[in-house]
């Protein structure tokens, strides 16, 4: 019997076959005119990620993390200073808070949506308040797999404590809150256009949104090495964090297929939810809110389990991937940041369970009955050992 060949995790060359003449245009012209750093593209791409969202100002930078590092640099958040986001989530969120100083403040997760958890967060507030000389000045919910983060309530906290509000929207552009397209939900927000994420580019990119006109001119400057109106006149001191002009195009290029993807994204959702639900735990749906589905991950009962049904789909050619593995306060280059027995019991658990699913535009639709018979099948066989 032959066996099916191997599922990609992510096809980018199949998509890029797809979109290859719409690509190749755009990358033809940047060569044309030669304008590598800041061309046309760029400005281009800023223009329509703004309308896309809603938002008044897009700075395209060079990376998510860069972005995230520049909203925290134009808050002026250093040593002292405390910043409080989810434990479950990618290092870039946290490595921020401590490349400038300040102090990370892990909180822990819903165990539903996986988003950050807003009691949670109310809890960790206080006991910095009360039982440190942390100055509390920042929050950063962050847009998991895809999802939106509980804005609604992270808003009303940052209010009441007049702490900034960030949104880390790396793995959601695309996805929508309350009937409007994120990116408009926090003071600034920021984006990724890592190869992986629902719209990537060919090497690393980023963006801020934000609808205050004074920081957007901030951004731009800190992009810059903190150039004023020249660029030899230094304000202040900046990043070289520029995206590079092919990146904006072969972005322009993804963005005229963004709609259709995120549509067959959400279609594989659906498939799976459908094929899967009764075997093992799948995503909950933020209440009134879109999913970009950066990431499908379902729970196991325990890790055991997860690591057999992990394999099974490895034997059948099937990839599978786990985010996160060990939450934030548990890697060791956080671990002298915080008490040692602090206890955020649903980051913590969630490692141990969860496995991500192949999910991208490119997958048809018998590969995504096999990755759900494959899982069945495993299922019925665990379910037979146990009797």
């Amino acid at each position: 019997m032959t066996q099916s060949p191997p599922i990609a995790f992510l096809d980018l060359p199949k998509q890029q076959s797809r979109l290859h003449d719409a690509i190749r245009t755009r990358i033809d012209a940047v060569l044309s005119h030669c304008r590598f750093v800041m061309g046309p593209e760029v400005e281009e791409l800023e223009q329509r990620l703004a309308a896309y969202c809603g938002a008044a100002h897009c700075i395209a930078v060079s990376s998510g993390t860069d972005a995230l590092l520049m909203a925290l640099m134009a808050e002026e958040i250093g040593p002292g200073d405390a910043v409080f986001l989810p434990a479950f989530t990618y290092t870039a969120t946290a490595e921020v808070v401590l490349l400038l100083g300040a102090t990370p403040v892990f909180v822990d997760v819903d165990p539903a949506t996986f988003q950050i958890s807003p009691a949670d967060l109310a809890i960790r507030i206080g006991q910095v308040q009360e039982g440190t000389e942390l100055d509390p000045r920042a929050i950063i919910g962050v847009d998991l797999f895809g999802q939106p983060a509980p804005w609604d309530e992270l808003r009303a906290i940052a209010e009441r404590e007049e702490l900034a509000l960030f949104a880390d929207c790396a793995q959601a552009f695309g996805g929508a809150y309350h009937g409007r397209k994120l990116g408009r939900e926090a003071r600034a927000t920021t984006l990724s256009f890592f190869p992986s994420k629902p719209l990537g580019g060919y090497g690393d990119g980023g963006a801020i949104l934000t609808d205050d006109a004074s920081l957007a001119d901030l951004y731009r400057s800190l992009r810059s090495h903190g150039e004023g109106k020249t660029r030899y006149e230094v304000l202040r001191i900046g990043l070289n964090a520029r995206l590079d002009t092919l990146q904006a195009a072969v972005l322009l290029a993804k963005l005229d297929a963004f709609e259709a993807e995120l549509a067959r994204r959400d279609e594989i959702a659906r498939a799976y939810d459908a094929g899967l639900r009764d075997i093992l735990q799948t995503p909950t749906r933020v209440a009134d809110s879109q999913s970009a589905w950066a990431v499908y991950s379902v729970l196991a009962a325990d890790t055991a389990s997860r690591d057999s049904l992990q394999q099974a789909l490895r034997d059948a050619g099937v990839p599978s991937a786990i985010y996160y593995p060990m939450p934030l306060h548990w890697q060791p280059a956080y671990r002298d940041t915080h008490d040692s027995a602090i206890s955020l019991p649903v980051a913590e658990s969630l490692g141990t369970r969860i496995l991500a699913l192949p999910m991208q535009p490119e997958l048809t639709d018998m590969e995504v009955q096999r990755v759900i018979d494959t899982a069945r099948t495993w299922a019925t066989q665990a379910a037979e050992a146990r009797l």
